[in-house]
């Protein structure tokens, strides 16, 4: 795995912490965010451009959709960890390591890795929260200065470009956590909480399925069990909790875990709720457009063309499920992304030749040159919503 260049190991200090009550803090979130200003005020110091550190991890066949998604969310400011799990060929490993290496925008900036070692990973088991936190630990290892942690999967697909994204971000505490999160668990006490399962891809074994044990357990005492979607954007300072724990909750969690149904629906969110230091630093939002059926089966529906104006007026940056190839992809490519074929999508950095056959980012300048588009407005709306004072501080680990 390569190394990041030199000069993008500076780290960058973290803006806000939470200490202040509430009533101060969200006016200096908000203000920012407000784009409407009188001619007169002076212009102010514009913001740091924050990296954000991405997760892109699929399975057997996902190689193509892998490499597709990497170019629709690529920008030389961020760093990419793309992750094919044990259940993908060889083959299909190294034609993505190739894809990678081949490419001369990837070689220029070198933010792009294709993990070398594939992890067992069963869908409901522990296995698939221990891959995401081995990834974190080489992304906290090979970069030192981005700011969120994002995981994408085969099946999600951004509905904007990255400069609007990095433009929206460049304003908000760099201590704010994404993630959607109840204690209202529900059912899931019965089909989740109580049962005890042994994931067999912690033993290596070839089974593709946990199974249960017969015995049930009771509900912990010492903590408080949250669940919500397994799609985060989470700041580097959680993770570092996380990773390197300077308490025992993490460790604690993470033992508890092993033995839990679908943990990556729960592991992060009752870390996050249950420490004192991070508790107050949660958004009840996880980014993503995401449909369900009424009532809810055990997955959301597959997004088409039929869902495309929901999707735009949603503000969120991403969407989940897509099919590999539906049609729908190509008309945010065209539409949202301003990208076509095998390019990448365009942004401040690129500075081509828009009447040139070729790609506008084959020539670029700075990675932190950010120019958003109109979609950065959809995302600024998502965004004061959230942190409303109503919406904010009621919908935090509650």
């Amino acid at each position: 795995m390569r190394k990041p260049h030199r000069s993008d190991r500076h780290c960058l200090p973290i803006l806000l912490l939470f200490l202040l009550s509430l009533p101060l803090l969200l006016p200096l979130i908000l203000l920012p965010l407000i784009s409407t200003s009188s001619s007169s005020e002076p212009l102010r110091q514009p913001p740091t451009v924050p990296r954000l550190a991405y997760l892109i991890y699929g399975s057997s066949g996902d190689g193509v959709r892998l490499a597709r998604l990497l170019r629709a969310v690529y920008h030389p400011w961020n760093y990419y960890l793309l992750s094919l799990d044990a259940a993908a060929a060889v083959d299909e490993r190294v034609d993505l390591a190739k894809f990678v290496a081949s490419d001369a925008v990837f070689e220029k900036f070198g933010n792009v890795w294709v993990a070398g070692d594939a992890d067992e990973v069963t869908r409901k088991g522990p296995t698939m929260i221990a891959s995401t936190l081995h990834a974190v630990a080489i992304l906290l290892r090979e970069c030192k200065d981005w700011s969120w942690f994002i995981n994408l999967s085969a099946g999600d697909y951004p509905l904007m470009p990255q400069d609007d994204l990095l433009h929206i971000f460049s304003y908000l505490p760099r201590d704010l956590n994404f993630i959607e999160h109840t204690s209202d668990i529900g059912l899931k006490e019965y089909q989740r909480a109580r049962p005890i399962i042994v994931d067999p891809g912690l033993y290596g074994s070839n089974r593709k399925d946990v199974f249960l044990a017969k015995e049930k357990r009771s509900l912990p005492s010492s903590f408080k069990l949250f669940a919500g979607s397994s799609f985060v954007v989470l700041s580097r300072s959680f993770l570092e909790f996380c990773i390197w724990g300077w308490d025992n909750l993490p460790r604690t969690l993470l033992m508890y875990y092993t033995n839990f149904i679908s943990s990556s629906e729960g592991y992060f969110h009752t870390v996050i709720c249950n420490s004192r230091d991070f508790q107050n630093t949660t958004v009840n939002h996880d980014l993503r457009f995401v449909m369900w059926d009424d009532p809810p089966r055990p997955a959301p529906i597959n997004l088409t063309s039929a869902n495309f104006d929901q999707m735009v007026e949603s503000g969120a940056p991403f969407a989940y499920n897509f099919i590999k190839d539906e049609q729908v992809l190509d008309i945010i490519d065209l539409e949202l992304l301003k990208r076509s074929g095998s390019r990448f999508t365009p942004g401040g950095w690129c500075v081509g030749n828009s009447d040139s056959a070729m790609d506008l980012c084959s020539v670029h300048e700075k990675p932190n040159v950010i120019r958003p588009s109109t979609s950065s407005k959809r995302l600024e709306r998502l965004l004061l919503k959230l942190l409303d004072p109503k919406n904010f501080k009621s919908g935090q680990c509650k």
